[in-house]
Parts: C-alpha cells; sequence; structure tokens
C-alpha cells in the first residue's frame, strides 16, 4: 500500500503544514539546503535559493492565503520513492485543491523531493522541485 511506502507519513505532513499555513512546523521538517523550485501564483516556476528567500516565500504565501480567506489542501494521485541509507528522493503526482470565493482550483502537479537523515536520525527535506501539469477550474 501506498501509506506504507518510507517517506509517504513525512510528505503528508508537509502537504498538511502547507494546507494549515503551519510555517513552524513546515520550517522544522524542512532544511532545502540547495533551495526550492516551488509554483508561483500565476502557476510560474520560482526559483528560492536560500533559507532567507525560502522563509520569506512562505511567510508571504501564507499571509495572502489567510487573507484571501482561501482554502487548501492536497490528494496525492501518485507516489514512488527510493531510499539509501543517508538519502533518498521521491517522486509524487498531487493534486493542489484551492477553494477562494466560491471557486474552487485544481492544480495538478508533479513534484521531486529530496530527502536527508539529520543526526537524530530522522528525515528532512533537501530539495523540492516542482512542475505544474494542469490547471482545472470549477
Amino acid at each position: 500500500m501506498v501509506d506504507e511506502q518510507p517517506l509517504y507519513a513525512e510528505t503528508v505532513r508537509l502537504f498538511g503544514y502547507v494546507s494549515d499555513h503551519n510555517f513552524d512546523a513546515l520550517a522544522e521538517l524542512c532544511d532545502d539546503d540547495f533551495g526550492i523550485v516551488d509554483l508561483g501564483t500565476e502557476g510560474q516556476s520560482i526559483m528560492i535559493r536560500n533559507r532567507a528567500e525560502w522563509e520569506n516565500w512562505f511567510h508571504t504565501l501564507f499571509g495572502n492565503l489567510s487573507a484571501m480567506q482561501a482554502q487548501t489542501h492536497t490528494d496525492i494521485i501518485d507516489y514512488k520513492v527510493r531510499v539509501g541509507a543517508d538519502m533518498a528522493y521521491s517522486v509524487v503526482e498531487f493534486c493542489q485543491h484551492l477553494v477562494l470565493g466560491g471557486k474552487h482550483g485544481k492544480f495538478y502537479c508533479v513534484v521531486t523531493i529530496i530527502w536527508k537523515t539529520v543526526a537524530d536520525g530522522s528525515w528532512k527535506e533537501s530539495r523540492w522541485h516542482v512542475s505544474l501539469l494542469r490547471t482545472d477550474w470549477e
């Protein structure tokens, strides 16, 4: 079963922290040593190169979503993972839902996540690179 695969629970938590706008929990789970490539509000790729830019990006994003009273949640469509001793990577197809002003946007994406172990043996996200595949609005 997909939900029993390595790092699946961490992936679900990561998506949940974003949906809940839980910056502190997200920051604890993510190191993002080499930055991330995320989606901007217009569906464009955004290159975030360091931790300061990462923190600014998520503080701004969460603030904007809250101000708009937007709700988000994520459905994982497909999940694949390869795990080594101290590094792993997963490829996740997902649908990010955005409910805003009576409209429902569905953003179908694929992300490659690089994971690493840290000193206490836990896993942290080390790199995130997402691509938008298509968008549907209802």
